[in-house]
């Protein structure tokens, strides 16, 4: 039988390339998380969603136990200490350690039931970064040796200049990096390129011990010396936002080529473009930013939101829009309605598989659900995108609600009104299915009902 070829867009060759593991029967596939220190707004979750189903092609290609799938979580980080020192100074008893613990475990409680809601599988591991520290020191003191870094007045510096390919990943020179965006001077750095691996603590943040005095890591070494412990000095696909091309994934490259020039690193780079709402970026100036828990609790399920975001490939910037989460909770409904009670066929449909292993093409996967007539196959089917699973239904259980007796009563009003020319009874009945959120479609053919957004039995009118 012959394996399903997938093509992905890597940001490293900026080609659609066919994907060639390092070996099929382990793919490994690191997906940079959360810093935890407050919830995950939408963007956030957008390269969960993609990733997710990445992780499930590449599973169905390969097979479940050929895969491991590494999100990590940053729990060191200057925003969580800042979080934790408001809280101690509005009068918190606990030591600022303990508000951080406290901090990023409510956060990371968090991440996961968004994240689950999302319809998204927990990866293989979730490594924290405080449970590397010594795998950073480790790795920091090697690049030191090997003259890569240096210490300075108890911080750690890469030094950019002495990776021939820096700036590879994201397509700039380093003089162009300079000359074009802001860097920060100081005075124990040799270039201004030069990034932070290691930072001194005092007393009350948080801090480790090192060979360069108390202190803690940088962000960038963090996934370097994750994704070494857990893969080695070569894996197969490397992922997140477009925000994190540049700096972030551009140091990591770096540091972790430098430190074991003998691998790879990752052989694929795939990032998923921004996200906008009603057409603009997502601000809180704007008045338009907003995290998956808030829509959550406005009622819009998870399914909806995972949705919405596979309507639109990975690679292009994505328009959040309310009028998208209601065709979305229409057609979900629909598929439960058609898919209620059936199992699942043994397989996909190949339509589905071939757009998904088209660089993700989600949006040609959905338009091939679609055309999809066995409901066992499109429940299958809809399965590798993560759609109508069975631990999301619960919002879409009135969607297998049989609205016939209502269908032919419009639809014999609508043949009296054809006599009388009175059309009101037809309108009122109408407008009280429209009401219990109802989709009315009326043609020469007959009259259907569909359980639609905002869909509520009890409000259906008395026959």
């Amino acid at each position: 039988m012959t394996r399903t070829t997938i093509r992905l867009r890597n940001s490293l060759s900026r080609k659609v390339e066919p994907f060639v593991p390092i070996d099929p029967e382990n793919l490994r596939l690191y997906l940079c998380g959360p810093t935890v220190y407050d919830r995950a707004h939408l963007g956030n979750a957008r390269p969960v969603v993609v990733f997710d189903v990445l992780n499930r092609l590449l599973r169905h290609v390969y097979g479940a136990h050929q895969v491991t799938y590494v999100r990590n979580f940053t729990d060191v980080d200057d925003k969580i200490n800042a979080t934790a020192l408001a809280r101690k100074n509005a009068g918190a008893d606990s030591s600022l350690e303990a508000l951080i613990r406290e901090r990023t475990e409510e956060t990371i409680r968090w991440y996961h039931e968004d994240m689950d809601a999302l319809g998204a599988d927990r990866p293989d591991h979730e490594p924290r970064a405080t449970d590397y520290i010594d795998a950073m020191i480790r790795m920091i003191a090697g690049l030191i040796e090997s003259g890569h870094a240096y210490a300075a007045q108890g911080h750690v510096m890469f030094r950019v200049r002495s990776f021939a390919e820096y700036g590879k990943l994201s397509g700039r020179s380093v003089d162009d990096m300079i000359a074009g965006a802001r860097v920060e001077v100081a005075p124990y750095k040799e270039d201004p390129m030069d990034f932070v691996m290691w930072k001194p603590s005092d007393d009350e943040l948080p801090g480790w011990d090192s060979p360069w005095g108390r202190g803690r890591p940088g962000w960038h070494i963090e996934c370097s010396a994750m994704s070494y412990e857990l893969f080695g000095d070569s894996f197969d696909i490397h992922g997140g936002g477009i925000d994190l091309q540049f700096p972030h994934h551009e140091n990591e490259m770096a540091q972790s080529c430098c430190a074991h020039p003998q691998g790879d690193f990752a052989r694929y780079w795939l990032h998923n473009e921004m996200l906008q709402v009603e057409g603009k970026k997502m601000s809180k100036s704007l008045g338009n930013f907003f995290t998956v828990r808030d829509l959550l609790d406005q009622g819009i399920p998870g399914e909806v939101i995972r949705f919405v975001f596979l309507q639109t490939h990975y690679a292009k910037p994505m328009d959040w829009t309310a009028e998208k989460a209601r065709q979305a909770e229409v057609t979900l409904r629909k598929w439960h309605a058609l898919t209620a009670g059936i199992e699942p066929a043994a397989s996909a449909a190949p339509s589905v598989v071939d757009a998904l292993a088209d660089d993700l093409n989600t949006a040609g996967a959905i338009a091939a659900l679609h055309a999809l007539r066995d409901p066992a196959v499109l429940k299958a089917s809809a399965h590798l995108l993560g759609l109508l699973q069975t631990d999301m239904a619960g919002w879409a259980q009135t969607a297998d609600v049989d609205l016939t007796m209502w269908a032919d009563k419009l639809a014999d009003l609508r043949t009296a009104a054809m006599q009388t020319k009175d059309f009101a009874p037809v309108d009122a009945l109408k407008q009280a299915l429209v009401a219990a959120g109802v989709e009315v479609r009326m043609s020469k053919a007959g009259v259907e009902l569909l359980p639609g957004a905002g869909f509520d039995p009890s409000q259906l009118p008395e026959l």
